[in-house]
């Protein structure tokens, strides 16, 4: 969203207010825009803006993260998107991606592809 890629607009409002994203992923995020460009304390700030509450990355989420490994090795999941899984899993939570891959994943939680 923060860069305008093509399917944010298939994200609500109502969907806004209730995002989280762990810690980890929010690194991941912060991380892309200083490499395309941003300054840091910038891409901080709008890596928050599009997430309403920041998790904490707990030993718990670290282990399903861990255990995702089979399920989605094939697919080339990285450790920052097993961790964004994990973290859905361990709040039952939908994941919204652009990841077309992630609509074949089984982990027991709703992936809702929006492009």
């Amino acid at each position: 969203m923060i860069q305008h890629e093509r399917g944010a607009e298939h994200i609500a409002d109502e969907i806004l207010n209730r995002s989280v994203a762990s810690a980890v992923n929010l690194a991941e995020v912060q991380s892309k825009l200083v490499k395309n460009g941003y300054m840091p304390d910038e891409a901080w700030e709008d890596t928050l803006s599009a997430v309403k509450t920041a998790e904490l990355y707990t030993s718990d989420h670290a282990r399903i993260a861990g255990d995702l490994i089979t399920e989605t090795e094939k697919y080339g999941l990285s450790l920052g998107d097993r961790s964004c899984l994990a973290l859905a899993i361990a709040l039952n939570a939908p994941v919204y991606t652009t990841e077309q891959l992630w609509k074949n994943l089984k982990v027991g939680v709703p992936i809702h592809v929006i492009r």
